[in-house]
């Protein structure tokens, strides 16, 4: 079913999501409870469309304000940075990074010890897709590791492999380079545990020493430097938009 019924309007449940008063599930009860007026008037029906050039909505009698411009960032994370819009213990975090008037939150998350590729928007709606297990968005890691990882141990990456929550989905896991007794591998994975790729490339025998995300779906890192945002360009939005269709 598409979001948008008609040019230039779109269902209420999304419409309320892209303003972020709520997520679209959290939109839809809001609806089924009555708690949104369209025009002065209460709407139950979850297939209501609005026009948000002309109708005015309110939610709890409240009106529900312009819709932000919808921007999304590449990032290069450094080391150090939390993949947060704010962080309760006073470290540097991810949207400190990027020079958007706008607010926005990261696409997922890099750990803080860990850096490259991240996406920051305020389209709540996108984001949500690229997270959501269903849609498997593929993410690249360069790993540098201790040792060298042998073919079996690479075979076992790329089949998966034990972890204390479960088997790992297959992955693709194949060698750089080696740099003084120490090894870059590439793994590409399409689910996103906590601190996975470590976890995954510990558990075949070799401990990461630095992990840089280089892609992201279709977004690759390419020369952004670290600390560096730059804004994506329309067609990088929606390849992103096709890859989580």
């Amino acid at each position: 079913m598409n979001e948008h019924a008609a040019a230039g309007r779109e269902r209420l449940q999304v419409y309320l999501a892209r303003r972020g008063i709520a997520s679209r599930r959290a939109a839809e009860q809001l609806i089924s409870a009555g708690r949104v007026e369209v025009n002065g008037r209460v709407v139950a029906r979850l297939g209501t469309t609005v026009d948000p050039t002309r109708d005015q909505v309110r939610v709890d009698g409240r009106p529900v304000g312009r819709a932000e411009r919808l921007v999304y960032y590449a990032l290069h994370k450094p080391p150090g940075v939390v993949s947060a819009a704010r962080d309760p213990r006073g470290r540097p975090t991810v949207t400190q990074l990027v020079p958007a008037a706008e607010r926005i939150f990261p696409v997922g998350r890099l750990d803080a010890d860990s850096e490259g590729l991240l996406l920051l928007t305020n389209d709540g709606p996108l984001a949500l897709r690229l997270t959501h297990p269903r849609y498997q968005l593929e993410k690249e890691y360069h790993a540098l590791v201790d040792g060298v990882p042998s073919p079996e141990a690479l075979r076992r990456l790329a089949a998966g492999v034990l972890l204390d929550d479960g088997l790992t989905a297959p992955a693709a896991a194949r060698l750089l380079r080696v740099v003084d007794g120490r090894a870059w591998v590439a793994v590409v994975l399409r689910e996103g545990r906590k601190r996975q790729v470590r976890r995954m490339l510990a558990t075949v025998g070799h401990q990461v020493r630095r992990l840089i995300r280089v892609r992201v779906g279709p977004i690759v890192l390419g020369d952004l430097p670290p600390g560096a945002a730059r804004p994506l360009s329309p067609r990088e939005v929606a390849a992103l938009r096709g890859a989580s269709a």
